[in-house]
């Protein structure tokens, strides 16, 4: 990375941390899937497969927000972008607090609550993928793995966060106190995250590599398609890193209070704490996985990890079937853990596939694209196949399947750690 300024230390820790809100919105929505299909489609036997439909729905917009925030991250500056991506991201918390339910309104709710995650993956298209662009630019280069992964465990926070209030939220209410008013507090409590979030953005520096780019007028035109015609093959390799990062956070960690309680293995409160317990287990894991990028580069760690995604999850989810809890908590460990570490390496290995012209825009779209078909359709997919098959092992074949289909690339990429590079 050209230049030798860096930003300030409390820049990169307010971007660093910043991410907590994003994962706080998107796993509060899974976390909470089984409250909101009663509170929002009424329940029934259909209602959970609507509601985890609803957020694979939302996560279309994904790349609708990434390439809008892209071309302001590249062309205004990543400041701007962060600070806008979090206004809209505030806001949307709020209205759907505000949000009528179904005993309300009737199926309104479900349209209303379906517009409200669409207006959050929009904003979130520009969240994490302009953090990791800030971080990435901002930090030294000998470090950037374990600055990133801080990031990558600031989203844990943010899910542990939503894991907790929402078995909390549980846990305190009765069923009625939750239906009537209790399942709003988790989203004014994400709201007022939001915004104390976007006033500690307001004093970010900008990133050194955009201000020099500005300085020599070679700021990118059309930085989306200058990354898809110069760059794409990074494009390809982002892709493939956060296919296999989204799908074993989103099926080995997000979806699995929801597995637990569809398959009867444990009941919905007690579904939460154990993925609470789980939450912690990444954040654990998380800066471990990042200093060791730095230590022995990117690519080792993502084999060795795609090597376990494709050992172990088919294990772990037949584990969690059975009835005992503690087996439930070792399996539901061992996925966060290849999940923690899938985050921690993945989110410098993207940005690091890109130059600093266009690579808000061409992290944006390709973290996103993955995102979409691996995170957010994947926890309707396996809870589909679940209740379709009656087999608890799918989600974990699925895990294992997108493990291997990724495996040749990360052997194949090239080292983008500066301290490993040829």
């Amino acid at each position: 990375m050209p230049g030798g300024h860096r930003v300030s230390n409390r820049s990169i820790l307010v971007a660093a941390l910043s991410t907590v809100v994003e994962w706080y919105d998107f796993t509060l929505y899974l976390y909470f899937a089984t409250v909101l299909s009663r509170v929002f489609f009424g329940g029934g036997e259909a209602s959970l497969l609507a509601t985890l439909g609803g957020s694979a729905v939302a996560y279309v917009m994904r790349p609708v927000g990434a390439v809008v925030f892209g071309h302001i991250g590249d062309s205004r500056g990543r400041r701007p972008m962060l600070l806008l991506s979090m206004a809209i991201m505030s806001l949307a918390m709020f209205a759907t607090a505000l949000l009528p339910t179904h005993a309300q309104v009737g199926s309104a709710a479900a349209v209303l609550m379906l517009a409200m995650r669409c207006v959050m993956g929009f904003s979130v298209g520009g969240e994490y993928t302009g953090v990791i662009a800030y971080l990435l630019e901002g930090s030294r280069p000998e470090r950037r793995g374990l600055i990133a992964s801080l990031a990558a465990a600031a989203s844990e926070v943010g899910a542990l966060l939503a894991v907790a209030v929402a078995a909390l939220t549980v846990s305190l209410l009765s069923e009625a106190q939750l239906q009537a008013w209790g399942w709003r507090i988790p989203f004014l409590v994400g709201a007022v995250l939001a915004g104390a979030v976007w006033f500690a953005r307001s004093m970010m520096e900008e990133s050194p590599d955009f201000v020099r780019l500005q300085a020599a007028n070679e700021l990118a035109a059309n930085p989306l398609g200058h990354a898809v015609s110069h760059q794409w093959r990074g494009l390809l390799r982002a892709f493939a890193i956060s296919a296999f990062g989204s799908i074993t956070y989103y099926v080995g960690i997000t979806y699995v209070p929801a597995f637990l309680t569809s398959v009867g293995s444990a009941s919905e409160a007690d579904s939460l704490w154990l993925s609470t317990i789980a939450a912690v287990a990444v954040i654990a894991i998380t800066p471990f996985v990042g200093l060791l990028a730095d230590r022995v580069g990117r690519k080792p760690v993502l084999i060795g990890l795609a090597i376990l995604g494709a050992a172990l999850p088919i294990t772990m989810f037949t584990l969690m079937a059975g009835a005992s809890t503690g087996h439930a908590l070792l399996a539901a460990v061992v996925l966060a853990f290849v999940a923690g570490g899938a985050s921690a390496v993945g989110a410098i290995a993207t940005g690091e596939q890109f130059s600093e012209t266009s690579r808000a825009s061409g992290l944006g779209l390709g973290y996103t694209t993955a995102t979409v078909i691996f995170g957010g359709l994947t926890p309707f997919v396996a809870q589909h196949l679940v209740e379709s098959t009656g087999s608890p092992a799918v989600p974990g074949i699925m895990i294992a399947a997108v493990a291997i289909a990724v495996l040749p690339v990360f052997v194949l990429m090239r080292e983008t750690a500066p301290s490993r590079r040829p």
